[in-house]
């Protein structure tokens, strides 16, 4: 079934939805073929709706609502990670992955050995998390902050900080260090090429705990996937 994504000036009323998105309107009409009086799947960020299609045109479909409930697929922890920014098909393939495992925030972090150029990125990575999220039935999109260094980031607004280090003496796999019970949790993966000596200093400072992902050295965006999907697991 097709999902869509809807705001807020979507709603005619209640019960009444207005598609005027060109590649949704495309996608009804071309990809999936509905007709009138075939069901779609919307989303709005906090609910799950199921909606069948009144009228098709050129323009504007026409959705009547006709059941509505309250998001059952995200996690039950608010699950961040600030992210060393990749270069582009890695950036995207995280976010993606990201996504589908149930990420609350993700903060692109700007760190010493980020090399990438930065422009126009923002849009391009939401276009990349909506997509992800229509078909891994998600409801809740991912917020993508503002790029951020470490220094921006709020610390104290999260019950558990963790970060995974290459070069750690640590040996505490992530699930052990862990009650099941915090709201709000981070965890940060630097860029290609890691973490700073000085930036791994600086987090440890805040209070971040240091775990490890075993005895292999993951690229940057399997690390970031590996490890958002082990504390899914705990959360789910």
């Amino acid at each position: 079934m097709l999902t869509i994504i809807i705001r807020n000036e979507d709603f005619i009323s209640e019960s009444n939805v207005e598609i005027t998105e060109k590649n949704d309107i495309n996608h009804v009409k071309n990809v999936y073929r509905y007709k009138t009086g075939d069901t779609i799947r919307l989303i709005d960020g906090k609910f799950e709706y199921k909606a069948v299609i009144a009228e098709i045109g050129n323009k504007r479909i026409l959705l009547r609502v006709t059941e509505k409930h309250e998001d059952s697929y995200s996690l039950r922890v608010e699950l961040d990670i600030a992210l060393g920014i990749l270069k582009n098909d890695k950036m995207n393939m995280a976010l993606q992955k990201l996504t589908e495992i149930g990420i609350n925030k993700i903060i692109p972090l700007k760190t010493d050995r980020v090399v990438v150029k930065l422009s126009d990125s923002k849009e391009k990575w939401n276009t990349v998390t909506e997509e992800a999220l229509k078909q891994c039935r998600g409801v809740k999109i991912p917020e993508i902050e503002r790029i951020l260094t470490l220094k921006d980031i709020e610390f104290s607004a999260y019950d558990k900080v963790l970060f995974a280090y290459e070069n750690s003496s640590e040996n505490k796999p992530v699930f052990t260090i862990l009650s099941g019970e915090e709201k709000r949790i981070l965890y940060l993966i630097g860029p290609e090429g890691g973490f700073t000596e000085e930036e791994t200093k600086y987090i440890r400072e805040q209070g971040a705990l240091e775990i490890s992902l075993g005895k292999r050295i993951y690229r940057a965006e399997t690390a970031a996937i590996v490890m958002g999907g082990i504390l899914a697991d705990v959360y789910k």
